[in-house]
């Protein structure tokens, strides 16, 4: 699984709520829990789109 840029994920922020995202590099997700998903990481490319996200 490749990382993701650090300074990507200074500037990254959910969509729905706009809300800070926490990484969790283990499970190659951003995670935001104001909106309660988790967002995937798929070749270090974090899919930021609702649709694609898990219900945490």
């Amino acid at each position: 699984m490749s990382a993701v840029d650090p300074k990507l994920l200074e500037i990254l922020v959910c969509p729905l709520t706009k809300g800070p995202l926490d990484y969790d590099a283990k499970a190659g997700e951003l995670i935001s829990k104001q909106a309660g998903l988790a967002y995937p990481i798929r070749d270090g490319i974090p899919i930021m789109l609702v649709d694609e996200a898990r219900k945490l």
